[in-house]
């Protein structure tokens, strides 16, 4: 009997939604957008999408999906969040708003906008587990500090054209979540993508 394909939401209350819809469906899942509470239950994954943290963290607790989202983080169910997702799965935001809230899942410092206040966009190759990645960066975040139980999977090269960025950390991961501060669903490479499903599959063959 061939498995059902793994049905992955993607975070649709804010920010580029779409294009993780699209960039998820090369990968062979079910994949839709999600916004009421009772559709998580029907998931095996959820994508935090980018756009504008402060918002989304808004939108999560108008919508009554914060504290549902953050529980189910916490017990191990997948997520990945690009560049805004980074700032919610965070446990620690520099520059954030006093009221924004947290989904965690990752123990590490991010510092809100880190790219924004040197250049508005930047893009760079980076080595990505072993594979090269166009990454492209919008008002950024980076990561500043990382526990022992997270694991960093992306930094910046360091390169006269990085600046302050290089050596910056921007993608890691722990356990059941990861996080980029690049925004993977604008470069047509679905390899970031396609990293999170092997991830969901493992977590659904685990139960």
């Amino acid at each position: 009997m061939v498995a059902a394909p793994p049905v992955i939401g993607v975070l649709a209350l804010q920010g580029d939604v779409q294009e993780h819809l699209v960039s998820l469906a090369k990968c062979d899942v079910t994949a839709r957008p999600v916004r009421r509470v009772e559709e998580l239950d029907e998931l095996d994954g959820i994508v935090i999408p980018g756009g504008e943290s402060t918002t989304m963290s808004k939108l999560l607790v108008n919508f009554e999906l914060l504290e549902p989202l953050r529980a189910k983080i916490k017990a191990g169910f997948p997520a990945y969040g690009s560049c805004a997702g980074m700032i919610l799965l965070a446990e620690t935001v520099l520059d954030g708003r006093e009221d924004q809230e947290q989904l965690g899942g990752l123990a590490v410092t991010v510092r809100r906008n880190a790219f924004g206040r040197q250049v508005d966009s930047f893009e760079t190759d980076l080595d990505l587990a072993g594979d090269t990645v166009h990454a492209v960066f919008i008002r950024a975040p980076w990561v500043e500090a990382v526990s022992g139980e997270v694991d960093v999977l992306a930094t910046v090269p360091v390169t006269a054209e990085a600046g302050d960025a290089a050596g910056r950390i921007v993608a890691v991961r722990q356990g059941n979540v990861l996080a980029t501060a690049f925004h993977p669903e604008l470069t047509g490479d679905e390899r970031v993508h396609r990293l999170f499903v092997d991830m969901v599959r493992s977590s659904t063959e685990e139960k």
